[in-house]
């Protein structure tokens, strides 16, 4: 039996992405918790998250989230991020005034449009939020991309961006106005600012993945 924690700290679309892992097959078993030795336990974790980054912090704070990721990482547990998750990772996110974040990735989280014009290629104002399908352009040959084509589609929301300082984590670039890191790679973890569990396929086999991943590369 391959077990899956999905860590529930009040914040993220939890039960679609459980449905999502147990499509995968009879022999997936996906608990939601918050319990940190349950999570703890399972062979892989999946930190979601949506929603304001000060919100989930102070809950990932308050239920020791932060000590269960870095515990697990430490352990050479997989763990993948997905959206908040992937930013809450970071140093800092401009969202809220400013909000300190986990800091198990060196980097920061800004704002769509903060620095860069946010104009597509003819020139015309790109909203804000980036919502709906877009392209990744692979990095790595990560575990994770295995049997998905470069620039594959996936599915996004989200009004910030992680920027990494390290460069060598970036694991995919997707365009929005201007080059930003889609997903990010480092020892047994790996985060996704895109939602591979409405992603269709290309997320499934993503997630598909991510069972079969001993956490090394």
């Amino acid at each position: 039996m391959n077990n899956v924690a999905v860590i529930d700290y009040g914040m993220g679309n939890l039960h679609s992405v459980a449905k999502a892992m147990e499509s995968l097959g009879s022999d997936v078993r996906v608990e939601v918790t918050s319990d940190a030795a349950r999570i703890l336990a399972a062979d892989r974790i999946i930190f979601p998250g949506v929603g304001a980054i000060r919100d989930c912090m102070a809950e990932i704070r308050r239920l020791g989230v932060d000590a269960i990721v870095s515990d697990a990482l430490m352990q050479g547990k997989p763990v993948l991020a997905i959206c908040v998750g992937m930013q809450a990772l970071m140093d800092s996110s401009e969202e809220n005034g400013r909000v300190n974040c986990l800091g198990l990735l060196p980097g920061s989280v800004k704002r769509f449009g903060g620095e860069h014009s946010l104009l597509d290629a003819d020139g015309q104002r790109l909203k804000v939020p980036h919502m709906g399908w877009n392209c990744v352009r692979q990095k790595t040959s990560h575990p994770l991309w295995h049997n998905i084509a470069d620039d594959s589609r996936f599915y996004f929301v989200h009004s910030y961006y992680v920027a990494p300082d390290d460069s060598s984590q970036v694991a995919g670039i997707t365009e929005y106005g201007h080059d930003f890191a889609a997903a990010l790679n480092k020892d047994s973890l790996f985060a996704v600012q895109f939602h591979p569990e409405k992603s269709q396929h290309c997320g499934l086999q993503l997630l598909n993945n991510f069972l079969h991943w001993d956490g090394k590369l």
